[in-house]
């Protein structure tokens, strides 16, 4: 092995569970990223790769800061959904064992992460990952990952790491960056730099819309943390967790890693984080928007040109977060009002699509939405529509998280409803660029309200038209609804704030 050549394993795991929605399937992940190989390192170094972003910010740093060897074995993504059927996550991990053990010695391993994944049989299967690399590589190897800032932390997983980096940002838009930081550590572990990462974690789940990072309560936390960077303290990632996944590792989580070994430095601070964001607990509630006032107001806006438009964000159904991305209470509600001027995005009903595929551009027939999906909150809805627009729905994503990403939502219809402009899609995603609109002719902004089947990172793409103040969050049903007392928890640590008010919480004594 060579410090001037380091040979570096790359691999992935990423996906966000929800406990409450449909197993996910490999060929969930097929449909998403499963690749193998040379084709992550071309992914990686494309300009536009269909992985996460943080793969091809370690790849750019990497590249520009010296000579390596990048050792693919295995990226598997997948959109959020349910647990992640037990063969394919056994199948996954056994893969990754034996082809780092057949490629041995490296230098150093990279894992693009998220850290919100469940498996059947498992409520750790990134600890699992972390805990075999481990293993596998010896106690001295550095291992770095990324996390998205909604991972559930478990001892297992930073007990095995040298370097646990999460996102700064929701939304998301600093994937990327966070890829590069992670390299630049790395650097700093092949120069043989020691580290110590540790932990504290406090039994508060808020709801995921209370978690952007522009203001409010987790800003505040973030910010301090990284005030903090610097000397012996080498990362700070404050973890809110992922609430649907409904797990023992549910609770927001500091996680410090310092240099030099420096454990106490990195306990002490993760300490001082947790109680922070303890004694901030109450500003983590956050009031939504019901459907009727929502439906008024976009009626009223759709009559009035004079208003500034709005976004109806449908943070319950949002296939960010484990939702199918196909309820369809807020659309019955908008076309009984005869509300004008919506843009809807994206409506995921495979069936629904390919029918218009099949009738052609500036046919006009009765659309049955949800005509071949049997869940709970997926319930029918029919109305006359005319094909205005079909295409494959592959994109490039232009800002925001998907900035520079190859995306796809299989074939898709823009459908005229009648004053609602809807896009239905194939494969189930989350509606987060503008170019999901656009590139079926819209100009966003003409649009008097524009929907959205997402939690947040929509606000990083749709920022050039709406302040956040013409944004609304609206209270529907839905797999990922905001209200947690909606939801039949089975595993979630209790009591946990703010589902049970009268929380409280000792703080570990400090070494």
């Amino acid at each position: 092995m060579s410090q001037d050549n380091p040979r570096i394993a790359v691999l992935g795991f990423a996906i966000e569970c929800n406990r409450f929605a449909p197993v996910t399937t490999a060929e969930d992940f097929e449909h998403d990223v499963d690749i193998r190989g040379n084709r992550i390192v071309s992914e990686a170094r494309s300009g536009k790769s269909i992985t996460m972003p943080d793969l091809p910010g370690f790849f750019d740093e990497m590249d520009r800061t010296g000579t390596w060897t990048p050792v693919p074995l295995r990226v598997s993504l997948a959109q959020p959904g349910g647990p992640v059927e037990e063969q394919f996550f056994k199948a996954y991990l056994a893969e990754i064992e034996s082809g780092l053990k057949s490629v041995l010695p490296v230098d150093a391993i990279f894992v693009s992460c998220h850290g919100a994944a469940l498996a059947e049989g498992t409520d750790d299967p990134d600890g699992d990952l972390f805990e075999m690399l481990r293993r596998v590589a010896g106690p001295d190897v550095p291992i770095v990952s990324v996390f998205d800032l909604h991972a559930n932390v478990s001892r297992r997983m930073t007990d095995n790491l040298s370097v646990f980096v999460g996102y700064l940002e929701n939304p998301h838009v600093d994937i990327y960056e966070r890829g590069v930081e992670a390299a630049k550590h790395m650097r700093e572990l092949l120069a043989g730099t020691r580290t110590a990462v540790e932990m504290v974690k406090i039994p508060l789940v808020p709801p995921q819309i209370a978690l952007l990072t522009a203001r409010g309560p987790y800003a505040d936390l973030i910010k301090y943390g990284q005030t903090k960077v610097g000397g012996d303290i080498l990362n700070v990632s404050v973890m809110a967790g992922f609430a649907y996944s409904d797990s023992p590792k549910n609770g927001l989580t500091a996680v410090v890693t310092a240099r030099n070994g420096n454990a106490k430095a990195a306990a002490d601070l993760a300490l001082d984080i947790a109680q922070r964001a303890w004694g901030t607990r109450e500003r983590f509630k956050r009031e939504m928007m019901n459907l009727a006032d929502a439906v008024q107001h976009a009626t009223a806006i759709g009559r009035d040109k004079r208003r500034k438009p709005i976004i109806l964000a449908d943070v319950a159904d949002n296939p960010g977060g484990g939702g199918r991305g196909n309820t369809t209470y807020l659309l019955r509600a908008l076309k009984g009002a005869r509300t004008q001027g919506v843009y809807f995005g994206v409506f995921n009903d495979a069936a629904l699509a390919a029918q218009a595929h099949a009738l052609g551009e500036g046919a006009i027939f009765n659309a049955s939405f949800n005509s071949k999906e049997d869940q709970e909150f997926s319930l029918p809805f029919d109305c006359e529509a005319k094909v205005v627009k079909l295409s494959d729905g592959q994109f490039v994503g232009r800002r925001g998280v998907l900035r520079n990403v190859s995306a796809d939502m299989g074939p898709s219809a823009l459908l005229d409803l009648g004053g609602i402009l809807i896009v239905v899609i194939s494969i189930r995603c989350q509606c987060m660029d503008p170019r999901q609109f656009e590139m079926f002719g819209l100009d966003i902004a003409q649009a008097r309200t524009v929907v959205v089947k997402s939690r947040g990172h929509f606000r990083g793409g749709f920022d050039e038209f709406f302040k956040p103040e013409q944004i609304y969050e609206v209270d529907c049903p839905g797999l990922t609804s905001p209200v947690l007392a909606n939801f039949t928890w089975t595993k979630l640590p209790r009591p946990v704030y703010p589902l049970d008010e009268e929380t409280s919480w000792t703080p570990p004594a400090s070494n």
